[in-house]
């Protein structure tokens, strides 16, 4: 398995072609024929290639895929595997099916056009079988080509489709390592990949959640999403022209101050006058840095209780390697021209003017706020329960540094901090610590600080040490 990991593309592709058993099509349109380009290149491709074909054309595409408003989208390319995947298995089962795993590799892209400026990104699809007669197994993933210039972008996007197909083929009993090997030969700050999806007979078993959270684990994304469903998300496509209003926690577990939070935050949102009619998507947010919590490694099954308890409460749930604010807001804004909005706590202000998260920019604590509010973005801040007097600590009787104190004034003067007033104050003396301590010891009043559909769950999978009686 090492051996093969290490192989570079070339040899990947040589492998491929060498091997009889899968036969199949090549279908790429956007950025030249750069995938087969490598199988043609080796050698021996009358093995492997049935056929290859770029619709370019977008009325020659429609005649042969279906119309659709995006031909840059997960659709089309899905479209694009099905038709060719149908076809060869018309085509080809009479006369080979018995010895051939037959395979439709797919990819939509747009790379950097001749003027320059455009987002450049793809789809890029597998749809394959494991073995002769086998149902069909299916790897989509979204990548976004980071290079310059187009000639190096289409290189970058000819060695990730090799290792997509080499991954399938070989790997696919190991879909962690195919994750892993998706960059071979590349590097982070050549390609993204943020969003991958595995489906099919041979991925019955693999959690698509877990799949995203590897990604960003591994540095291929800076973030991941799902829907409440389970469904993974192509944050772009999920983001797009949408108002986000996101707040960030450790949801263990997630608690009725978590709801009241981004509840009273949403009823401030909207009554921005600049918000009529605009669609607004909550987003609850854990970083790798919290799931992480210290260890070398997340807890998988911590991780998919959150996921399964936020899922419970019909959130979109975003994991992000963002701990600094500003870097969630610049992951936000490039998605979408919509306002932005974050909801967090009197503590978490608190620390986001603690100097020593900043050391590593030159502008200092000043850079930081300035990439923060750089597009009308706007803090919700949620009060905290003052242990000594028993009174709410706002946004208005927090502390700063001494020093801090003009630029605190500063930013609240310019509406940057909304005071989140109308929050139930039952919920104040909640923190998701004390319930974990009640859990573990059986204590059952931790129940009426959830949810039900959180307390429900909690209990019927026994989640954070839950035992009944």
């Amino acid at each position: 398995m090492q051996q093969e990991l290490e192989l570079d593309t070339h040899q990947k592709a040589l492998k491929i072609n060498l091997d009889p058993r899968w036969y199949g099509t090549f279908a790429e349109i956007g950025a030249g024929q750069e995938v087969v380009r490598w199988f043609f290149r080796v050698g021996g491709a009358a093995g492997t290639v049935a056929k290859s074909m770029s619709a370019y054309d977008m009325t020659v595409s429609d005649a042969i895929y279906g119309g659709g408003d995006r031909y840059v989208s997960q659709s089309r390319c899905q479209a694009m595997l099905d038709r060719e995947y149908g076809l060869n298995l018309e085509r080809l089962k009479t006369q080979r099916g018995d010895t051939t795993a037959f395979f439709a590799f797919a990819d939509t892209v747009v790379a950097r056009s001749f003027k320059g400026g455009n987002e450049c990104h793809g789809w890029m699809g597998l749809k394959f079988q494991s073995r002769p007669h086998d149902e069909p197994s299916q790897i989509m993933v979204h990548v976004r080509m980071l290079d310059t210039e187009a000639s190096l972008q289409q290189e970058a996007l000819g060695v990730v489709g090799v290792n997509l197909l080499f991954g399938g083929f070989f790997l696919h009993h190991e879909p962690e390592l195919l994750v892993e090997s998706l960059l071979d030969k590349l590097t982070t700050g050549r390609v993204e990949i943020d969003m991958i999806k595995f489906e099919g007979i041979e991925f019955r078993s693999v959690d698509n959640r877990i799949m995203a959270l590897k990604l960003v684990k591994l540095g291929l994304s800076g973030a991941a999403m799902f829907a409440a469903n389970g469904e993974v998300l192509q944050p772009s496509e999920a983001l797009y022209k949408k108002a986000i209003l996101v707040e960030r926690g450790s949801f263990r577990p997630p608690t009725n101050v978590n709801f009241d939070m981004l509840e009273c935050a949403m009823k401030k949102f909207k009554a921005d006058p600049s918000m009529a009619d605009k669609e607004v998507l909550p987003i609850f947010e854990l970083t790798m840095r919290n799931l992480l919590a210290g260890g070398k490694d997340v807890d998988r099954r911590d991780f998919l209780a959150r996921a399964d308890l936020l899922a419970a409460c019909g959130m979109t749930v975003l994991i992000s390697d963002y701990f600094e604010y500003y870097r969630l807001a610049a992951y936000l804004s490039c998605r979408t021209k919509q306002r932005i909005g974050i909801v967090m706590g009197v503590p978490s202000l608190i620390e986001l003017f603690d100097e020593k998260y900043y050391t590593d920019l030159p502008g200092g604590i000043l850079e930081s706020f300035g990439r923060l509010f750089k597009h009308n973005l706007k803090l919700f801040v949620y009060p905290l329960l003052d242990a000594e007097s028993g009174t709410p600590i706002t946004k208005d009787t927090m502390k700063v540094a001494p020093e801090l104190v003009k630029l605190y004034g500063y930013l609240a003067d310019r509406g940057s901090f909304v005071d989140l007033d109308n929050y139930n104050p039952d919920f104040l003396s909640i923190f998701s610590r004390d319930l974990l301590a009640k859990i573990a010891d059986g204590d059952p009043t931790w129940e009426s600080c959830v949810p039900d559909e959180v307390a429900d769950l909690i209990k019927s999978r026994r989640f954070f040490g839950y035992l009944p009686g």
